[in-house]
C-alpha cells in the first residue's frame, strides 16, 4: 500500500472527525435555553400533567384527549393582590403551575403589587432572566452584579427594566401611592429564592454559628432575625 494512499486515508479520517466535532459545537453553541424545548420537534404542545408522579426536567404531557382551553388560560393577573403584610408586597405568579399549557415553552409571567413604602425583598430567579414592565405607579429597581456593583434606577408607569438571570435584585416603592408591575421570564418555572428567608428560614436550619460568622454578629441576634423573619406573599 503506497504512502500516498495511506496519507489520503489519514486525512480523510481526520476530516471526518473534525467535521463531526464542528457539527456538535455548532449545534450547542449559543443555544442555552433555561428550559429544554424538546416537545416542539414532534408535537404542537405538551400540557403539564401536574398530578403525574413522574418527575422530569419539566412535567410529563397530559393526554391530548384531556387537554382543554383551561390549560392555556389564567385570569389571576387582572386584579391587584393584597399587600397587607409585613413587607408590603405580593407576587402573583403565572407559570406552569397556574397555566399547564406553558410546559416546555420556556416562558411565564408574574404580577408584583407593592404598597407605598413596601418592598419585594432581595431575591434571585436561578432559572430565568426577568423583564419587568410598570403598569402603575413607580418603583426603585436594582440588581447587583457578581462584582458587587449596584445597578439601580427609578422606573415609572410605562417603563421597563431587566434583571439578568441569577443576579440578586429587588423592587422598592418609596412613593406615596401603590405600584404594580408585570414581569416576564424565559422559563416556565423561574424559581425564586429570597435571600433572608433562604438563609434564616431554611429547613433544616443553617447552623447559627455559620450565620453568625458570615454576618459577623452574635448568635442572639441570629435568633432575633429568625423570629422577625417574614416572607413576601406569593399567591
Amino acid at each position: 500500500m503506497s504512502k500516498a494512499f495511506l496519507f489520503c486515508i489519514f486525512f480523510s479520517v481526520l476530516f471526518a472527525i473534525t467535521a463531526a466535532i464542528l457539527i456538535v459545537v455548532l449545534r450547542f453553541h449559543g443555544h442555552h435555553p433555561v428550559d429544554d424545548d424538546l416537545n416542539h420537534t414532534s408535537q404542537d404542545f405538551c400540557v403539564a400533567d401536574l398530578n403525574s408522579g413522574i418527575k422530569l426536567d419539566g412535567f410529563t404531557c397530559k393526554p391530548l384527549s384531556k387537554v382543554g382551553e383551561a390549560d392555556f388560560f389564567f385570569s389571576g393577573l387582572a386584579s391587584p393582590a393584597s399587600t397587607i403584610n409585613t413587607v408590603g408586597s405580593a407576587v402573583t405568579p403565572a407559570d406552569v403551575r397556574q397555566i399547564p399549557g406553558l410546559n416546555t415553552l420556556s416562558i411565564s409571567m408574574s404580577r408584583v403589587d407593592i404598597a407605598p413604602g413596601g418592598l419585594n425583598p432581595p431575591h434571585i430567579h436561578p432559572r430565568a432572566t426577568e423583564i419587568l414592565f410598570i403598569i402603575d405607579g413607580e418603583l426603585i429597581l436594582g440588581f447587583l452584579t457578581t462584582s458587587n456593583k449596584l445597578i439601580t434606577k427609578n422606573v415609572s408607569k410605562g417603563e421597563t427594566f431587566v434583571f439578568p438571570q441569577g443576579l440578586l435584585h429587588f423592587e422598592f416603592n418609596n412613593a406615596g401611592s401603590p405600584a404594580a408591575a408585570i414581569s416576564a421570564f424565559d422559563s416556565q418555572l423561574p424559581g425564586t429564592q429570597y435571600v433572608a428567608a433562604t438563609l434564616f428560614g431554611a429547613v433544616p436550619a443553617v447552623p447559627e454559628d455559620v450565620l453568625a460568622a458570615a454576618f459577623r454578629m452574635e448568635s442572639e441576634l441570629v435568633e432575633k432575625i429568625k423570629a422577625g423573619l417574614s416572607r413576601p406573599i406569593i399567591n
